[in-house]
């Protein structure tokens, strides 16, 4: 490859490169494209990327990826200075679809990328050290495997269920940012007290108003490292709230079937949790031992468990006071969700998850959970064997 070579040929040389794990050829090439001499010149080598990412990004969709999942992955194989660049171009392609035909997930999605979303005019400017990165976002975008549709695509959109109202949603994010914030337990379990009785007011309102919403699906990512433990928090949290969480190994994906409701119930309850057991493992590990990778692997895994007993006592507390009318209608929607995952994961298999290698680690975690902040939940005094959760195969 020289300067004589056209865009669209080096840009095809460099993904064949990277394709190859050859490092040498895949800079030569971005450097030639970002060379002033290039055929065409800058603006042709910004046509060229442009179109492909756009092109990239659409295929993506069609194999079932959304605007935050594209984002993750990209997060996750190449690290934030990419994430910038692949938010704007998610946020152009999706320019080219009227706003009532996109999904109201995706749109949802969209908007929590605000913060990364910066463009000028109709196209994607590259700035200074682009080039590489878009030509690395292009590979990870090209090398997605296929999986599971969530939403319809952009431009067939109709009507979506409605979850939690934005207004709750605002509400309750703010007392969990105070809960997680704040040093003093007793005003912790004030913010958190308030922030799930909006939800569980909310969420029984929609069962006894049932307007014929149907299950769906959302993506959650799991973060590394102990994507094995987290993921089963997440399906501990998910079972309490009448959800099933599904873990795509090597993806640091779960997808969650459930109510709209219960989904945002599932995905605020999760995030809050997780940061609670990760600063509870840091103190639990003032003395070093949380620097073993047994022991904080025990730790959280205890804690799941632990916290899946508490949720699941809560959850039966919660149907209790709502009254027996209501059982008929809870056990149809968790039918709903169950036959929603067989037909989207036909080849479903559940296998065991969480085993403790450090029983300092264990019994710290369990302690931890007893202490984390949920309401209307009594502290058990036994811990079962712990848990299985699905995993696609």
């Amino acid at each position: 490859m020289n300067t004589s070579s056209s865009p669209a040929e080096l840009v095809s040389a460099a993904l064949h490169a990277l394709q190859r794990a050859d490092a040498v050829t895949f800079r030569r090439c971005a450097a030639l494209l970002d060379a002033p001499g290039t055929a065409g010149g800058r603006r042709a080598v910004e046509q060229v990327l442009t179109t492909r990412l756009n092109q990239a990004v659409s295929a993506a969709w069609r194999d079932g990826w959304q605007p935050a999942d594209i984002v993750r992955m990209v997060r996750r194989r190449l690290g934030a200075r990419h994430v910038r660049l692949a938010a704007r171009v998610v946020a152009a392609e999706m320019r080219a679809y009227p706003p009532e035909s996109v999904d109201e997930r995706w749109r949802a999605q969209l908007a929590a990328l605000d913060d990364q979303i910066r463009w000028d005019g109709d196209e994607i400017y590259l700035r200074e050290g682009d080039v590489s990165r878009a030509l690395q976002v292009l590979h990870v975008l090209g090398t997605l495997p296929r999986v599971e549709r969530l939403c319809p695509l952009p431009g067939t959109a109709g009507r979506t269920a409605q979850g939690v109202d934005q207004r709750t949603l605002t509400r309750v994010r703010a007392l969990l940012a105070k809960a997680e914030s704040t040093s003093f337990p007793a005003e912790a379990e004030t913010f958190t007290s308030a922030a799930q009785s909006l939800m569980a007011r909310h969420s029984i309102d929609t069962v006894e108003t049932d307007g014929g919403e149907e299950p769906q699906g959302r993506r959650l990512g799991i973060d590394a490292p102990y994507e094995v433990q987290k993921a089963a928090l997440l399906d501990a949290v998910a079972s309490a709230n009448r959800c099933r969480a599904v873990r795509t190994r090597g993806l640091g994906l779960c997808t969650v079937f459930g109510y709209p409701a219960d989904l945002d119930a599932v995905e605020l309850l999760f995030g809050s949790l997780l940061i609670q057991a990760t600063a509870a493992l840091a103190h639990a590990g003032r003395d070093g031992r949380s620097r073993t990778r047994s022991f904080r692997g025990s730790f959280l895994a205890a804690y799941a468990q632990r916290i899946g007993e508490r949720l699941r006592d809560a959850a039966g507390d919660a149907v209790r006071h709502a009254g027996k009318n209501l059982l008929p209608v809870l056990a149809a929607r968790e039918q709903a969700v169950d036959a929603a995952v067989t037909a989207m994961f036909p080849e479903l298999t559940r296998r065991a998850t969480t085993t403790a290698g450090d029983w300092t680690g264990w019994t710290l975690g369990l302690t931890a959970a007893d202490l984390a902040l949920i309401i209307g939940v009594d502290r058990p005094s036994i811990s079962h064997p712990p848990d299985v959760h699905p995993h696609r195969t």
